[in-house]
């Protein structure tokens, strides 16, 4: 099954909490990103949980090892679900921010690494990173990177998803950012994909964002997102 991500991109923690008045349940989780983190911090974070929401915290965390395990452990007292680390910090930091959430205890956050940003393509790539490949090579690679020093998942486009699970086995999440309806543009995003594709090819999570926020209704929108999941072509 496919959950759905609400990527809450508002800049305020009344908007913020706001929106969980208004979608609730209707999502599985909500991703709290770096600007409205970095103006309301963890009482925010704690606000959501206590409120029953299951928080994706996605800082994007790189640095070296120690500082990202301390970063994690942070991360696992206000209790989120889901929480992000960049892949290409290596894999030292990769199995520090896996470890000391295995440390935090069962309730412990999710480890997702994120591996190619889906405003990147295969252009923008090789000026970054000076490498050959395209995107969804070394979205793959890193996939794999993570996996073996004991990431949860990774965080990837749609358009990888398929060639990750089947390198990184059916139980290693991949959750997709830049999911966009038929009718949507992609604006910032390069590498973009539906809801019904991100599904078929086997993403746990779609994170949306602006097709929910700017719907004129988004409850309806959740609704569409959802049907056009359960009704993809196998």
């Amino acid at each position: 099954m496919t959950r759905l991500a609400f990527a809450l991109n508002v800049a305020r923690q009344d908007k913020a909490l706001e929106w969980l008045s208004r979608i609730r349940n209707q999502v599985d989780c909500y991703k709290l990103q770096m600007d409205l983190f970095g103006r309301a911090g963890p009482g925010l974070v704690r606000e959501f949980v206590n409120r029953g929401a299951h928080v994706f915290l996605d800082l994007k965390f790189h640095d070296i090892p120690s500082v990202v395990a301390n970063a994690v452990k942070a991360a696992a007292e206000m209790r989120v679900s889901l929480l992000t680390v960049h892949a290409s910090g290596g894999q030292k930091m990769l199995e520090a921010a896996a470890g000391a959430s295995r440390e935090s205890g069962e309730d412990r956050p999710l480890i997702l690494a994120v591996t190619v940003l889906t405003s990147l393509d295969d252009a923008e790539l090789r000026r970054v990173f000076g490498c050959d490949g395209n995107a969804k090579e070394r979205a793959l690679a890193l996939a794999r990177l993570a996996k073996e020093s004991g990431c949860d998942g990774v965080v990837c486009s749609a358009q990888e998803v398929a060639a990750i699970k089947a390198a990184c086995g059916r139980e290693f999440l991949a959750v997709c950012p830049g999911i966009r309806l038929a009718d949507s543009q992609a604006e910032d995003q390069a590498r973009v994909g539906t809801p019904a594709q991100a599904a078929k090819d086997g993403a746990d999570y779609m994170v949306v964002g602006r097709p929910i926020y700017e719907a004129k209704d988004p409850l309806a929108a959740i609704a569409e997102i959802k049907r056009q999941t359960e009704n993809r072509d196998d």
